[in-house]
């Protein structure tokens, strides 16, 4: 009777011992190895790969150089897709899929069935919390799910998952659609602000974040150099004519004291506070199962689309985000260890030079008037079909039919297309435009191809895709902009540290696509349901033996 007595005790110590082993391992809990208690991914909105080097001799050693000397660097990690734009880089990181599967195509796009233009995350079936009238954002667009969802239900929604960013899609999309939260920026009202989809008020911490005056805080003079001018030799001048302005400033130098504080660095700094806040008003991490948030920092975009790659203003965006890394990862060793954590840092798209600039240092480059070209197309269409109603919408760099003109004058669709593309092929500033249905057997490289392919939804998507030739871009000759297949748009930064990551890089061609199902091997979980990736083996000796 002794003996069953202390067995009985013997067992239950076994069993005590066990769960606490099992402790923050989540489902299905082995002894191979614990999980971290947090998954914080970054994206930088239009961050160039280039920028983690061309900017280094200035970086301090706590923030990118760090992840560069203890993290795995992915050195040529590429996009899939095409366009190359914000909503869909997003989604593509968090699916591990492309806009054919997850039906996010663009920015925004013509949906047929509601019969007009539609932004990404759109959903009138929501309203805003937090904010002014409108705001009606949710992740319903999305078709496929996410890590965030997929950790979400192998933890029976004990993980918790949230978003932040100052664009609504940048919380929304990578957050996915059981996110416990998801938070983006309403500049009218200068708050962190989020919808009904997910709650009808905002949490208490949120509200007490919102009450402090971010700007007369970070920037009561406005947004200078954090260094002298005259250092920033990384750059062109100040004031160039290929860089836009401010509304209310005459010219594109600093300081700038006319800006909002989402189009300076400091929208960087907001965004990881209000993180920071998130971690703590949600617990994030103290709980019995990994927890995930994804951030995206927004400002760098703004900044990008207005100055330009080779502007002092982004250089000083990105020693202003240094700062801002290293205080955010010496939040995360503070709270949880620097094995605590797993930590990835992307980038959704990155960024043409400006047109400007390109054409004032000899190289090719200009850019294309748009609504000009679009009346010659136009021309061109009514004079064959006797109507260029046949034409439904110009958007996301495509064409759109119009089927319901189409089908009254009994013209085929295939047919309309293709001349359609062959207009837009003869045209300067383009190296081709393609039907959908040639994409397959258009005369591109293969892996030009297979981008417009992965970035064609059937349903979502139009007709005819135009491929502009390198180095240009639409509307003037000032500012970038992004979406095109060359790699200065579709070559980002992927870098790995903290918890079970070893030091290292590799020049393999990795994807987009493989971080979210690298993130599923990690954590012991399956991957979303639309992922065409795969895992990235060499960033751990402890996950991928």
């Amino acid at each position: 009777m002794k003996r069953i007595t202390s067995f009985k005790i013997y067992a239950a110590a076994c069993i005590v011992i066990a769960m606490s082993a099992c402790e923050n391992k989540g489902p299905a809990s082995s002894s191979m190895h614990a999980r971290p208690k947090i998954v914080v991914g970054l994206m930088v909105d239009q961050m160039r790969w280039d920028y983690m080097y061309k900017y280094s001799q200035r970086y301090g050693e706590g923030g990118f150089k760090r992840l560069l000397r203890e993290g795995f660097s992915c050195e040529n990690t590429l996009i899939s897709h095409a366009p190359t734009v914000t909503a869909i880089g997003h989604s593509s990181v968090y699916t591990g899929s492309v806009p054919a599967i997850t039906g996010i195509v663009g920015n925004s796009w013509y949906d047929r069935e509601w019969g007009r233009q539609i932004e990404n995350v759109e959903d009138t079936t929501v309203t805003g919390v937090g904010g002014k009238a409108g705001n009606q954002r949710s992740p319903r667009n999305l078709l496929t799910t996410t890590i965030g969802d997929e950790l979400r239900m192998a933890t029976n929604y004990q993980s918790k998952v949230v978003g932040v960013s100052i664009k609504d899609r940048g919380a929304i999309l990578p957050a996915g659609h059981t996110a416990n939260g998801a938070f983006w920026y309403d500049n009218d009202a200068n708050s962190f602000i989020t919808s009904t989809y997910y709650m009808n008020e905002l949490p208490d911490w949120a509200s007490r974040f919102n009450a402090i005056n971010w700007k007369d805080s970070l920037m009561p003079g406005g947004w200078n150099t954090l260094y002298p001018l005259d250092s920033y030799t990384l750059s062109d001048k100040d004031d160039k004519t290929y860089e836009g302005t401010f509304s209310g400033e005459d010219k594109p130098v600093f300081p700038h004291t006319k800006a909002d504080i989402t189009n300076t660095p400091f929208g960087n700094t907001i965004t990881f506070e209000f993180a920071k806040s998130a971690i703590e008003g949600y617990k994030l991490g103290e709980g019995a199962f990994t927890d995930m948030l994804a951030v995206s920092v927004s400002s760098p975009d703004k900044i990008g689309h207005r100055f330009g790659p080779n502007s002092i203003e982004v250089e000083d965006n990105y020693l202003r985000l240094d700062k801002d890394l290293e205080n955010f990862f010496n939040y995360l060793d503070k709270r949880y260890g620097k094995d605590g954590y797993l930590f990835f840092i992307t980038a959704d798209h990155g960024a043409n030079h400006s047109p400007g600039y390109l054409q004032e240092n000899k190289i090719p480059s200009d850019a294309i008037n748009e609504d000009t070209m679009k009346q010659q197309i136009l021309a061109s269409v009514k004079g064959k079909y006797g109507t260029a109603d046949v034409i439904q919408t110009f958007t996301n760099g495509q064409i759109y039919l119009n089927y319901d003109v189409l089908a009254k004058k009994g013209l085929d669709r295939k047919a309309v297309a293709a001349y359609i593309a062959d207009l837009f092929s003869r045209q300067k500033g383009y190296v081709c435009a393609v039907s959908r249905d040639d994409l397959a057997t258009a005369p591109l490289p293969e892996r030009i191809k297979s981008m417009f392919i992965n970035g064609c939804n059937l349903k979502r998507s139009g007709d005819v895709f135009l491929i502009r030739s390198a180095g240009w871009k639409s509307g003037s000759l000032k500012g970038t902009a992004h979406g095109d297949w060359y790699p200065y748009d579709a070559h980002i930064p992927l870098v790995w540290l903290g918890h079970g990551i070893k030091h290292g890089k590799t020049n393999r061609t990795t994807g987009m696509v493989d971080i979210a199902p690298t993130l599923a091997a990690l954590l012991q979980i399956q991957m979303p349901s639309g992922n065409i990736g795969e895992v990235i083996t060499e960033i751990s000796d402890q996950y991928m033996k």
